[in-house]
C-alpha cells in the first residue's frame, strides 16, 4: 500500500491520511529509526500525537496497510530488523 514520509510536527500530523490502519516509523534527521509503531483506522493522527515531545524524531514515515493484523505482523518484522531505540523489550 502507499507509503509517505512527512515533517514530525503537529500541523503535518493533522494532514496525515485516518482511512487505514498504518505502521509508521518516527525518524531523527539523519534516517534512523527511534520508534516504530501500529494504529488503527481513524485513530492514526491521535497516536502520532500522543508521541510528540515524547520521542525525539524529525519525520515520520507512514505506510498504509489492508488490515490491522497486517500492519502488525510488519511493524515486528521492522522493530526485529532495526531494533529502534524506543521501543521497549518484552
Amino acid at each position: 500500500m502507499g507509503q509517505k514520509t512527512m515533517p514530525f510536527t503537529l500541523r503535518r500530523i493533522q494532514k496525515v491520511p485516518d482511512n487505514k490502519p498504518v505502521v509508521y516509523r518516527i525518524l531523527t534527521r539523519c534516517g534512523r529509526t527511534n520508534y516504530v509503531g501500529v494504529a488503527q483506522r481513524g485513530r492514526v493522527r491521535e497516536r502520532l500525537q500522543e508521541h510528540l515531545g515524547k520521542i525525539p524524531g524529525a519525520s515520520v514515515r507512514i505506510q498504509q496497510m489492508a488490515s490491522i493484523a497486517e500492519a502488525g505482523e510488519t511493524e515486528a518484522r521492522i522493530i526485529a530488523r532495526s531494533q529502534p531505540k524506543y521501543n521497549r523489550r518484552g
